[in-house]
């Protein structure tokens, strides 16, 4: 493996930890897996392929949803694939320049869309019981990303240029 590509692991690995450490703070929600822990992910569309921010959005779900003891079980799974697709089409937005449209798509796919599914796997009730809480973590997240990403990006950009 060259140096370059296993730089990227080691630093998707780092973004996945880091995930963790947003895992621990949870949003005060109806569901208990909602936390902090997307934001990383979002992030590392700065510096990674949308491929790996998705795979360390996806193992950021999962390190959440062990903090809160898989309140949902098997179902995580689903969770955790819907965020590496929602972080991919973030950072692929990115990647396109897409830099208003991709809060909005962002918010509705992870915040609204998401949780579609658990309306008729678990019930009606459940969605609606959870739409709030997930659109509010989730706007939080990306509030969080909103305000680190231009910092980022221009330290980023920076260090890039020296290389």
């Amino acid at each position: 493996m060259d140096r370059q590509k296993l730089m990227k692991w080691i630093l998707t690995a780092m973004i996945a930890a880091i995930c963790a450490v947003g895992a621990a703070i949870k949003v005060p929600a109806f569901i208990s897996t909602a936390a902090l822990d997307s934001a990383p992910a979002f992030l590392g569309v700065v510096f990674l392929s949308p491929l790996l921010a998705g795979v360390a959005g996806l193992i950021g779900h999962f390190i959440s949803a062990l903090t809160a003891g898989f309140p949902l079980g098997p179902l995580h799974v689903i969770i955790a694939i819907e965020m590496f697709i929602v972080v991919w089409i973030f950072g692929v937005m990115h990647k396109k320049g897409m830099h208003v449209w991709k809060w909005l798509v962002a918010l509705i796919l992870n915040g609204i869309v998401a949780p579609l599914p658990f309306y008729f796997i678990i019930s009606p009730a459940f969605f609606w019981g959870a739409l709030a809480s997930i659109f509010i973590a989730t706007a939080i997240n990306l509030m969080i990303v909103a305000v680190v990403m231009p910092i980022l990006s221009k330290v980023f950009v920076r260090k890039a240029g020296r290389v």
